[in-house]
């Protein structure tokens, strides 16, 4: 189970956001809309764990993170949180097996070979495992981006614009990857977007307005 509480951050006295709650039981997936300068990413980061809040609070699995140590809660969100951002985070010097090895060890894990195996041939790019990042294409890129989020089976899937460059055939196909990975580790999927197409592709929806009024579909 995954939720939060009353969350509100303020990055100075002239930009603060207030964030509905939010609560899924398993299995449930939520899509969060909103337009630029809402707080959409901002809101991932709290549910992430990356930015604390100034009050209210964010749960998973009983675990009330932001409560947790840096190291704690470093060390909870490799093992827990998956994380896919707008632009690709990897370590170009490593191949994408070692990008993926390297996942797997920041979060405390043994190398699981097999893991990394099925997970590349899940996204149908296993044959590039020994490439380096920046030799892929953006979309093959994208999948590794999304399987860097997925190898250590996370319990939360936090995905922060990931359709806003593609066409509408792309745009499907990444949502229904998203949806199917987050489904294959049991884990809750948020996407955090601006893109309306993605809002018939999701029972549960947030709509993000200005002043922090929060419409829920």
């Amino acid at each position: 189970m995954f939720r939060t509480r009353s969350l509100f951050f303020a990055y100075n006295k002239h930009t603060s956001f207030h964030f509905p709650d939010i609560d899924l039981e398993a299995g449930e997936n939520i899509l969060v809309l909103g337009e630029s300068g809402i707080g959409k990413t901002t809101y991932l980061h709290l549910m992430a764990g990356i930015l604390k809040p100034k009050s209210g609070s964010a749960e998973l699995m009983g675990k009330t993170y932001h409560e947790l140590k840096s190291s704690q809660l470093d060390r909870f969100r490799g093992q827990y949180i998956g994380l896919i951002f707008q632009k690709p985070h990897f370590i170009h010097a490593l191949s994408l097996e070692e990008n993926l090895t390297l996942v797997q060890s920041l979060a405390h894990k043994k190398t699981d070979k097999n893991r990394i195996h099925q997970v590349l041939d899940d996204l149908g790019i296993i044959r590039h495992k020994s490439k380096k990042t920046y030799l892929l294409s953006q979309g093959e890129q994208q999948r590794a981006a999304i399987a860097m989020a997925v190898v250590n089976q996370p319990k939360l899937l936090l995905a922060d614009e990931p359709t806003s460059s593609l066409d509408d055939k792309n745009c499907l196909k990444v949502a229904n990857l998203l949806k199917e990975q987050a489904a294959s580790t049991g884990a809750h999927l948020i996407i955090i977007t601006h893109d309306q197409r993605l809002k018939s592709q999701f029972q549960n929806t947030i709509e993000l307005q200005q002043l922090q009024k929060p419409v829920l579909n």
